[in-house]
């Protein structure tokens, strides 16, 4: 590299970087000085290392992970302009989904607001017209899924391992009796976690790991308790849109976090089966838990990533919003994950809200 070395104060000066940041980018090997003096510890670097620096800066105004700004900056100019180019698809896709997510809680605070005058709705008596289906699929040779659909509880179960299937169904056994349960001055977020608790507790135990993931909603009034663990997922169509109300608890979903990986490099992952948190296997218990306020007109969909993996969410959208009855949904849900191959079982609980 020409040119006389530039001081870490003077790089960073033309570079708009500051002193700090170089050096944490010299620890992660992402732009490293051309001469570290022995004694002092003075970074110098070289003046054709800027344009390189100033790559980082700009992706890092982006909002860019370092670990994705150093696979950029290895790649020759056209190739770093596509990555770009898809980095920020994906940041635009996120957007939308935060947008949507952040409308969703809006309402949901809205509702609990007594000054807000649509807050009377919630008076009505409320029920939930409700149904359940699983499938093998066309290729797995046992059924591990679960699923249950009643007025006050929905819940569908994902089994693995030796013993999967039966740890999915002592999930859905467990959670059974708060339908019959009288609901109405009890704390409904308690009352479901220590179910799904002792589901925890009585998964099957062996040399091979086994256990189960579980997504239940328990209703009482227009109060709604969700619980969450796994990948199995939750969502709630309103004129609106069709929302996603729970967050994989998987290994893939944690590096999308992260931005280590992007959603469509997670479908081809070859650990995107393996859970972070679920019932059983020997892990902790650490559901996600919150309350719902339910209303006339919304309809739910509890699934396994039996659906989600094989079917876009545009398409569920599109099937539950023309769907006209639950039982219609859930049928329609099924045939459309066999159009698609059906590599795994599928579960899924579709659910109107309608006041009585």
């Amino acid at each position: 590299m020409g040119g006389e070395l530039l001081t870490i104060g003077a790089f960073a000066r033309a570079s708009r970087l500051s002193p700090k940041a170089l050096r944490l980018y010299d620890e992660l090997g992402l732009l490293t000085p051309v001469h570290v003096d022995p004694h002092s510890g003075y970074r110098h670097y070289a003046p054709a290392q800027l344009e390189r620096a100033r790559l980082v800066a700009w992706l890092r105004r982006l909002g860019m992970p370092l670990a994705r700004i150093r696979e950029v900056c290895a790649l020759a100019p056209g190739a770093a302009a596509g990555a770009v180019a898809a980095y920020w698809a994906q940041v635009e896709a996120d957007i939308a989904a935060r947008r949507d997510l952040a409308a969703f809680l809006v309402d949901q605070l809205e509702r609990k607001d007594p000054t807000m005058t649509e807050h009377r709705d919630l008076a009505a008596p409320l029920t939930l017209r409700c149904a359940a289906l699983t499938d093998r699929g066309l290729v797995r040779a046992v059924h591990q899924d679960a699923a249950y659909a009643g007025p006050h509880l929905l819940a569908v179960a994902d089994g693995w391992g030796p013993e999967g299937g039966p740890a999915a169904t002592a999930a859905i056994e467990a959670l059974k009796p708060l339908q019959d349960q009288d609901l109405a001055s009890a704390d409904l977020l308690a009352v479901l976690e220590e179910a799904a608790l002792r589901a925890h507790r009585a998964a099957p135990t062996g040399d091979e790991a086994t256990g189960s993931t579980l997504t239940a909603l328990l209703r009482s009034g227009a109060r709604m308790a969700l619980l969450h663990i796994g990948d199995s997922r939750a969502y709630v169509l309103r004129d609106s849109g069709l929302f996603r109300i729970t967050h994989d608890h998987s290994l893939v979903q944690s590096l999308i976090d992260e931005g280590r990986l992007t959603p469509e490099e997670a479908t081809n992952h070859p650990q995107r089966l393996q859970l972070l948190r679920a019932l059983g296997a020997g892990t902790d218990f650490a559901p996600d838990l919150r309350l719902l306020d339910a209303r006339p007109g919304e309809r739910y969909l509890l699934c396994t990533d039996g659906l989600t993996g094989v079917v876009p969410s545009e398409v569920i959208e599109e099937v539950l919003t023309g769907a006209g009855t639950p039982e219609q949904a859930v049928a329609a849900l099924v045939s459309r994950v066999h159009e698609a191959g059906a590599p795994d079982n599928v579960g899924c609980v579709v659910a109107d809200v309608v006041e009585v």
